[in-house]
């Protein structure tokens, strides 16, 4: 019960990483806000950890409307006091229009770019005030292995995801003095059920050849890194670029295509 007495919002996290991490944070003792535009199937998840002893509440936050970021801070400072844990787990990408650079129209790059930074740059701007107040706080960001590793396609979410990563360690040296700690985790193919609806077996297959560790992550192993960055345990941690992904990237580029050859012999 290491957040036992925290305050915490997770944004975008009705289902996936961010209910993972919701779910995991609220047995570690913490009470947790589900930030959503759904709001009835934020009620509805959240309903269920009541059930089970835990306290989450709901907030809403419209990723796509600017000054939705701004009154989710102030309704869970006006409601609580104080917000002691951020985590920005809202990203998105259209598949079907986030293209490479040939393809890609520049609405749909600089869009993909934008809700992606923005809902970072946002929340996070309206929370600093109230962490120095209080003395301190803790910030995560849910970034993705997209933004260390060059991919074909998804410009736009590759791009956004690699600045969330630059802005994380600005954000972490600007604020330091405060004792407010910014991190990011960065996951590799998890199995949600994003990922599950739109990509192919051929790709996860793909995907998996050139991972070590030869599987998609689970959400909870996801939230489990974050809940480290949300503890007191990582105190003396801040501006990490941490990539849970089962080590994707890791080694050489011909990773898989070696395997493949030993698997022939």
């Amino acid at each position: 019960m290491n957040l036992q007495n925290k305050v915490a919002i997770v944004t975008a996290s009705t289902r996936g990483i961010g209910y993972a991490i919701v779910e995991r944070f609220a047995k570690d003792g913490a009470l947790v806000y589900i930030a959503a535009r759904n709001m009835e199937l934020a009620k509805e998840k959240a309903s269920i950890l009541n059930n089970q002893g835990l306290k989450v509440k709901t907030v809403y936050n419209d990723a796509y409307k600017n000054e939705s970021y701004v009154d989710m801070i102030e309704e869970v400072i006006k409601n609580e006091g104080k917000i002691d844990i951020l985590v920005n787990n809202f990203g998105t990408s259209n598949l079907k229009k986030d293209l490479d650079i040939e393809s890609i129209s520049y609405e749909d790059f600089i869009n993909t770019v934008n809700v992606n930074l923005t809902s970072v740059f946002l929340s996070s701007q309206a929370v600093i005030p109230h962490m120095k107040k209080q003395g301190g706080g803790s910030i995560i960001n849910i970034s993705s292995i997209a933004g260390l590793v060059p991919d074909i396609s998804q410009l736009g979410y590759g791009t956004g995801k690699a600045a969330i990563n630059y802005l994380t360690k600005e954000m972490a040296v600007q604020l330091a003095k405060y004792n407010i700690r910014v991190n990011a985790v960065l996951p590799g193919m998890t199995a949600t059920d994003a990922v599950k609806d739109n990509l192919t077996p051929e790709f996860k297959e793909f995907f998996l050849k050139h991972t070590p560790i030869k599987r998609m992550g689970d959400p909870k192993e996801i939230a489990g890194t974050v809940a480290y960055f949300a503890s007191d345990d990582s105190a003396y941690t801040t501006g990490q670029i941490v990539d849970v992904s089962g080590g994707f990237g890791l080694p050489t580029p011909v990773y898989g295509d070696m395997l493949l050859m030993k698997e022939k012999r």
